[in-house]
């Protein structure tokens, strides 16, 4: 039976780049990924990367040659109320708030480096199951030739599908789908970002390279007429939404996938640790999921060269666990209130709505907590 001191599961961005942390860390490293080797590569989804993530990722060394678009404006405002705010890159002496990057370019560069690095990905591996021993945990693999099992000091699950060791789970249905396009937009996007509120939910314009990427949020039965609509339609609608701040003038590459909120309320286990989905998965409104999950990522990678030894211990595993719980928290109570608060078009809420767009608008500090908070999460706090 193969030992390690570390089992990944999951070669997504996040399990990726928790290996590319600790390549000097001196411990033998595996990644077990159930898709076929480059799988990921081929995500076709955007992720926003605050500007915090960015930073991690140059600490990484992935960030140079990654196609990422620049933010350097956020537009903020709801659909039928008044009230709008504007976060600008200039404020905060930064060249951009945060980027756009295509989630597939990030998987396929985090890989190169993990490979350069000379760290192990098992590709067409599932891991069926982890059963926790005192001194280790024995992984049961289902591979293209058979079964067996490895055994790990830690395992760090990072694939949203594992269901291994449940654990207290907390869970939200926010009856909504995502809708996720690319929309041409008349005379450039002048890397600008709006974030439109509306009684069914969020519509977000993302700049990714010279469109828009849209991220629009529905009922499942409106997302099912939108679907059904044709291009031209469509665009119609999203136009109707963002008004005239912007001229669309083509749409293309519709998905859909459903919202919720799901969580544990401890990322830790015997000998196991979750991050990115595997421990929560939140809605995309103000683009927090992967941002969140980065730093999962290195604050488990700092304890993990911090304390030296047995790095699936409980003591390793609960200070990871009081690092995180703050952080991890606060952005699950954001982004989970903002859906609750915005997704509805009761007129006293609408209205509380507008003034609290016009306070940050009005109130630069309150402004700025609210920026910060975004960009680097719960450092941004005194």
């Amino acid at each position: 039976m193969a030992q390690h001191d570390l089992l990944i599961v999951g070669a997504g961005p996040v399990g990726l780049a928790l290996a590319l942390a600790l390549k000097h860390s001196g411990l033998d490293i595996v990644l077990a990924d159930a898709r076929p080797q480059g799988a990921a590569d081929a995500d076709p989804r955007v992720l926003a990367l605050a500007h915090g993530t960015r930073q991690t990722l140059e600490r990484l060394g992935v960030w140079t040659g990654l196609p990422a678009t620049p933010i350097k404006t956020i537009h903020v405002s709801q659909q039928g109320g008044l009230g709008r705010t504007l976060l600008q890159a200039a404020d905060y002496d930064i060249a951009a708030l945060g980027y756009v990057a295509p989630a597939g370019a990030l998987a396929a560069a985090l890989r190169k480096a993990v490979e350069e690095a000379g760290i192990v990905i098992l590709n067409d591996t599932e891991v069926r199951a982890l059963d926790a021993q005192a001194d280790c945990i024995v992984a049961t693999l289902e591979t293209p030739d058979g079964s067996r099992s490895l055994t790990a000091h830690l395992a760090a699950c990072a694939e949203g599908g594992m269901q291994a060791g449940e654990g207290d789970i907390a869970e939200r249905d926010y009856g909504q789908h995502a809708l996720i396009a690319y929309v041409d937009v008349a005379g450039g996007h002048h890397s600008t970002a709006f974030e439109r509120f509306t009684s069914q939910g969020p519509l977000a314009l993302l700049p990714c390279g010279n469109r828009y990427a849209v991220v629009h949020a529905a009922s499942p039965a409106e997302a099912d007429r939108l679907m059904a609509l044709d291009d031209a339609a469509y665009l119609a609608r999203i136009q109707a939404h963002i008004g005239n701040r912007v001229q669309l003038t083509a749409v293309a590459e519709r998905l859909r996938y459903p919202l919720g909120l799901r969580y544990r309320r401890d990322p830790t286990g015997a000998r196991t640790a979750w991050l990115g989905n595997a421990a929560q998965t939140l809605h995309p409104v103000a683009g927090q999921g992967f941002n969140l999950a980065l730093r999962d990522v290195w604050a488990l990678a700092e304890v993990l060269l911090e304390q030296r030894g047995d790095p699936g211990a409980p003591a390793v595993l609960a200070a990871y666990a009081r690092n995180r719980r703050l952080d991890r928290l606060g952005t699950i109570r954001f982004t989970d209130t903002l859906v609750r608060l915005f997704s509805n078009d009761i007129a006293p809420l609408r209205h509380l709505r507008g003034a609290g767009l016009v306070a940050l608008d009005l109130f630069p500090p309150l402004r700025h907590f609210v920026a910060k908070r975004m960009m680097f999460g719960a450092r941004a706090w005194p």
